[in-house]
């Protein structure tokens, strides 16, 4: 799950996470690089800036999602050669990183600003704080509060890992899925066969598992599929008109994609004779499920609409 999980967050942030078009990212390894580029491109010069129009990084890309940059982290930055003062640098950027992030309401609280680091500034900050290595601190550099965990080197990766992915989990949640209008236009057409069916309230705190941009979009569904369900497969011949359903996750719900073609039949109305229409309605088997799965990804490239969605 974790693995499925880290695979669509990386997709959906090489695809639109930038500015400039598609930029591949890979978790962790290509996020670390980003703000650690001096140690691969600078042996010789006191510091090494980074240009933002030249460079796709990491706080390029927040800058995109959110509009603005963290405070007290400039668009171009400067990273000392010395390894020490390198790591409280990179340390104290992702201090703020979190920390402007639980301020706009992310939940990180587990995720510790070293964790963020690579692994060889990762056994400099260990070393430092566990007083076998001594060196130069910058202004912001400063030894850690809290006990130290030495992580091997596997487990370090591990964790790592998990730790830049709920970063990128969190600036979604934050910066991206508020961008959901709440409204929705009234239509008469569904609405009557939806008054049978109990509603999902966009209130926060009417559920613990969904946030009410998520809601919206569950109202969304519910609204697409129950309008355009008797448009799209009148004429099946592999099931006929497909029963009402009440859509309340992004899970099972989904499963047998009829949803997801409703509401692209929606706005491609055009795919309902050469795609959907194909489609099982009331799919039984495994065979079943993935044909109508291998239709739906063949609908999206069709309109290229490559998303990386495996069938």
């Amino acid at each position: 799950f974790f693995q499925k999980t880290l695979n669509a967050v990386k997709s959906w942030f090489t695809l639109f996470g930038w500015a400039k078009g598609q930029n591949p990212i890979s978790i962790p390894h290509s996020l670390r690089r980003d703000v650690c580029i001096v140690q691969l491109t600078v042996a010789q010069e006191k510091s090494f800036k980074r240009k933002i129009d030249k460079d796709k990084g990491f706080y390029e890309m927040l800058l995109h999602l959110n509009g603005q940059f963290i405070p007290g982290i400039a668009a171009s930055q400067s990273l000392p050669t010395n390894p020490v003062e390198r790591m409280f640098q990179l340390h104290w950027q992702h201090s703020e990183l979190l920390s402007f992030l639980k301020g706009q309401g992310a939940f990180l609280s587990h995720v510790m600003p070293e964790f963020l680091l690579a692994p060889e500034d990762y056994k400099i900050w260990t070393e430092v704080n566990t007083g076998l290595r001594r060196g130069s601190m910058t202004s912001s550099g400063k030894l850690s509060a809290r006990p130290i965990f030495v992580l091997e080197h596997r487990a370090f990766e591990t964790m790592s890992k998990r730790a830049w992915t709920d970063v990128l989990l969190q600036i979604y949640k934050v910066f991206v899925l508020p961008r959901i209008s709440s409204h929705v236009a009234s239509d008469s057409s569904s609405s009557e066969s939806l008054q049978s069916m109990p509603g999902i309230k966009p209130e926060p705190l009417c559920s613990n598992i969904y946030s009410r941009y998520e809601r919206t979009l569950l109202v969304w569904l519910n609204k697409h599929y129950e309008k355009n369900r008797k448009i799209v497969w009148k004429d099946s011949q592999r099931g006929g008109i497909p029963p009402m359903r009440w859509i309340v996750n992004f899970d099972h719900d989904l499963l047998d994609g009829l949803v997801l073609a409703a509401q692209m039949a929606g706005y491609c109305p055009y795919l309902i004779s050469t795609h959907f229409i194909k489609m099982y309605t009331n799919p039984r088997t495994h065979e079943q499920f993935l044909h109508n799965s291998l239709i739906l990804v063949k609908a999206m490239h069709a309109v290229n609409l490559d998303v990386d969605i495996k069938v």
